[in-house]
């Protein structure tokens, strides 16, 4: 049977966790103006290895920032290679050999490059030469700058620490993503409040940007937003600023999701789900979202995605008793167990489990649900509210949730018996009589989601101003 939308004269009201809600997930937003700062006249030629600079200058500002951007640069290189992390450590002699002798490019569109300065300027600072580029292998890209110099309906929607996001539609026809380094943000603000050199505090934000490059290509998902493309273009008196273009998803708003149907708010739970499985049996390893909130998170055609990367780790936490595993968050603390290795077990998809239920499924599961499948959804909420489940155990749970509401199984256990004998009127409707409801799939109506004409039934008893219903051809995402 396909789940069918059933348009009932139901009255309900909304009222849960709202003001919970606003305290626990509002989070404000940044200035979205890019405002260049003041260049200073510091030399810009920092991103040479830090260990080559004249021993004096070790401990200075100057050295700092390029030890900073060594780090990052460093950490994309582990990402290109597919390396788990390990000791902080000089970059191996093969590694150097490739990004000095990489061959130059000159089209912006070429394979991604992270461009590092000028020579004559790295040699008049004691530097080594800091024009190497580093060939990340990507994929050519679909979309590159011809494709943004044409575009049209731009609108900002946000930035957090590093990024500015817009949305544009390219050609009159694709509306995309664009992300690139906010130059009023407080990454850049910060770095050039502390150092005074505004092209190496670029490079060292655009190090995030390159990275996050670098993850939507290696890993690959239904629910990671999908990289389209990227630009290298001169910005703000800046050679060869980043921009890169990405799927558009909508912002996933808490309050608004409260107020749909417990199938769609399913539906994010499960998507969610299905992502900590793949990032903890990653290529890369397993990956944790170090900044794991709803604001990282959209939506794209009901499904959840993620699309913010910059903070994921493949970092695991080396211990050598079980006290060295804690993990803290704000209203609980766990100890995980030391393994034989000398690392945490489970340390990230552990911490990724927490967050997603602390963040969604203690708001989204249980609420309004079938009540036959509310035991099943409790104990999900709990296992994982106590981590005593790992991201196996819980998809599969998820999933067999989900395979109980698609085949209806979860009706048969409840016994109905009719309150009234329901007469039916091929081709009749009622489209004066109908009002609307929560939660309903039309804002100006009652449109509800049934499996069969018995479960309509019921749904229909359960409201005392409903008397009659019309079933329609409408699917939703579980038929």
């Amino acid at each position: 049977m396909r789940r069918r939308k059933l348009a009932v004269a139901a009255g309900c009201c909304l009222s849960f966790l709202l003001g919970t809600l606003l305290n626990v997930l509002f989070i404000p937003g940044f200035d979205p103006h890019q405002q260049r700062p003041a260049r200073s006249g510091v030399p810009t030629a920092l991103a040479g290895p830090p260990l080559d600079l004249p021993e004096e200058e070790r401990g200075s500002r100057r050295w700092e920032l390029a030890r900073q951007i060594r780090e990052r640069y460093e950490e994309v290189v582990r990402y290109q290679h597919h390396r788990a992390p390990a000791a902080r450590r000089l970059v191996r002699p093969l590694e150097r050999r490739l990004m000095d002798l990489a061959p130059p490019r000159t089209s912006s569109e070429q394979p991604l490059r992270v461009e590092k300065g000028s020579a004559a300027q790295a040699e008049s600072h004691g530097g080594a030469s800091p024009r190497a580029k580093l060939d990340l292998a990507l994929e050519p890209p679909a979309l590159g700058c011809r494709d943004i110099h044409n575009v049209s309906s731009v609108r900002y929607l946000g930035s957090g620490y590093t990024k500015a996001v817009y949305k544009v539609v390219l050609n009159r026809t694709l509306a995309v993503a664009l992300k690139s380094v906010d130059f009023g943000g407080h990454d850049i603000e910060t770095c050039v409040r502390q150092y005074a050199a505004l092209d190496a505090c670029y490079r060292l934000a655009s190090y995030k940007i390159v990275k996050e490059m670098v993850l939507l290509q290696r890993l690959r998902h239904s629910n990671i937003l999908q990289l389209y493309g990227y630009c290298y273009q001169d910005s703000n008196d800046i050679p060869h600023t980043l921009t890169t273009i990405t799927e558009l998803g909508s912002p996933l708003e808490m309050i608004q999701l409260l107020q749909t149907s417990w199938e769609d708010r399913f539906r994010i739970c499960i998507s969610l789900v299905r992502l900590l499985h793949y990032l903890a049996h990653s290529p890369l390893g397993s990956v944790t979202l170090l900044d794991f909130r709803p604001r990282q998170f959209v939506i794209v055609d009901g499904e959840l995605k993620v699309t913010d990367l910059d903070d994921a780790s493949i970092e695991e936490s080396s211990c050598t008793s079980n006290s060295d595993c804690f993990i803290e968050f704000p209203a609980r603390n766990f100890t995980l167990p030391c393994s034989v290795e000398g690392r945490c077990q489970n340390m990230n998809e552990k911490r990724n489990l927490y967050n997603a239920y602390r963040f969604f499924f203690t708001y989204l599961l249980p609420h309004s649900a079938p009540p036959t499948l509310r035991p099943l959804l409790d104990m999900i909420v709990n296992a994982t509210g106590e981590l005593h489940w790992g991201i196996d155990e819980t998809v599969a749970q998820l999933e067999r949730v989900l395979h109980l509401y698609k085949s209806g199984i979860y009706l048969q256990n409840a016994t109905r018996v009719p309150k009234a004998e329901y007469r039916p009127i091929p081709e009749a409707a009622i489209p004066d009589e109908n009002y609307r409801c929560w939660p309903s799939y039309h804002h100006k109506g009652c449109l509800l989601s049934v499996f069969d004409i018995n479960e309509a039934i019921e749904v229909c008893e359960n409201h005392s101003q409903c008397k009659a219903f019309v079933l329609t051809n409408q699917t939703t995402w579980t038929a």
